[in-house]
């Protein structure tokens, strides 16, 4: 006689366990601590075998005959239930280990390796903020081109157009590793080329020589009320010319100021090797009024809120914004006027600028002069670049 949900309700522990039988092998069994489990006996190769097909009162009645149907179905095809079973769970373990997260990862570790440490944060940042909320727990095979534009479209309505093209471009990097690791043999990212909404690159706003000397004078007059770390930093931004996370993210240890040099290490350097900033005076004066306020740091520009870390990326971009050149330059496009005077006014050959900006050679020409003969003549070009910023800032 088949069982009930009264006659399973109703079923009550016992000095030992007994079963409820309800046909096809299935039964209920019931413990002395009141525990009931649903189990379905079989046969298959001429063994006896136990297959557990849940919990009561998790699994109901309806689910536990719904379990044993489906093993009788696997026996009639001469599989064993259990062996199924065993192969599920296997297969969702793998798949578990295999979701894009754990496998962006994997390959976010490797390639961190190689790249700028500011890169590599990026790039995780990305991915934890727009890429694994949503997609993260899914298997990395099973994520389909629908499926990875919906989420890119989120980040686009949020009018990120960029950022959704770096982020398309991350997955497609972390699907290949998968391919190449044999979990995954589709790369659906690949096939949404044209689907986000076109991003039109621009070169960063650098402001004409003409426009220096005002610029100069409302930094050193301090109209903006920049606090004093934060106006050095734009001085020494403009002085040297390197990038923007070059300097914040500068620390003491690679300055020499006795023999005014910075050395950059490779691993912050875009082509991956030292590069040598030769300081003028102007640029060591800086400094020393810098150590004055961060002198027992690690980084010589402190962040605002916690000053054992860098300054934040954006502090020089909107001290430029205050100062009113929002639509002129950037920290960036400093690199672009020192290239433009140095070469205009001050009659440096394009070459040598070129090495200080460290753009990688052209030629083997080019590569020429990065000999050692070649960084007198850019510290000498630093200097005279220091004493035409501070002739232009009285005029």
């Amino acid at each position: 006689m088949s069982l009930t949900d009264t006659n399973c309700k109703a079923s009550k522990p016992k000095d030992k366990p007994y079963k409820l039988s309800d046909g096809n092998g299935m039964y209920l069994l019931v413990q002395p601590n009141g525990s009931r489990y649903w189990r379905m006996k079989y046969r298959i190769a001429g063994k006896e075998k136990l297959l557990a097909l849940g919990i009561y009162p998790e699994t109901t009645l309806a689910i536990a005959r719904n379990k044993c149907l489906e093993a009788r179905k696997l026996l009639t095809q001469d599989k064993d239930p259990s062996q199924a079973k065993k192969d599920t769970k296997r297969l969702n373990r793998i798949k578990s280990a295999n979701n894009f997260e754990a496998v962006a990862r994997e390959w976010h570790s490797k390639q961190s390796k190689i790249w700028v440490p500011r890169h590599a944060d990026y790039v995780i940042r990305r991915l934890e903020i727009d890429i694994f909320p949503a997609v993260g727990h899914r298997s990395i095979s099973e994520i389909d081109p629908p499926e990875l534009l919906e989420v890119l479209r989120k980040i686009e309505v949020r009018g990120a157009h960029e950022i959704a093209h770096r982020v398309m471009q991350s997955c497609g990097q972390v699907f290949r590793y998968a391919i190449a690791s044999g979990i995954a043999r589709h790369n659906p990212a690949s096939e949404l080329k044209g689907a986000l909404v076109p991003v039109k690159h621009s070169h960063y706003a650098a402001m004409d020589a003409k426009d220096l000397p005002g610029f100069l004078k409302k930094l050193a007059s301090n109209e903006a009320r920049l606090f004093p770390q934060t106006q050095i930093a734009v001085e020494l931004l403009l002085l040297t010319f390197v990038r923007t996370s070059e300097l914040i993210l500068a620390k003491w240890s690679e300055f020499d100021l006795e023999n005014a040099l910075w050395i950059i290490p490779a691993e912050r350097m875009k082509m991956r090797r030292d590069h040598i900033v030769p300081l003028s005076t102007q640029v060591v004066d800086l400094l020393y009024k810098l150590k004055a306020i961060n002198g027992d740091k690690e980084y010589i520009l402190t962040g605002w809120a916690n000053n054992n870390k860098p300054m934040s990326n954006g502090a020089i971009l909107m001290a430029i914004r205050r100062m009113g050149y929002k639509e002129k330059t950037t920290g960036h496009g400093f690199r672009a006027l020192a290239m433009t005077v140095i070469k205009e006014n001050l009659g440096y050959p394009h070459e040598i600028v070129d090495r200080q900006l460290t753009h990688a050679p052209k030629s083997k020409n080019d590569a020429a002069y990065d000999r050692a003969k070649f960084l007198g003549q850019r510290a000498k070009m630093m200097q005279d670049w220091g004493h035409y910023l501070e002739r232009h800032a009285k005029h």
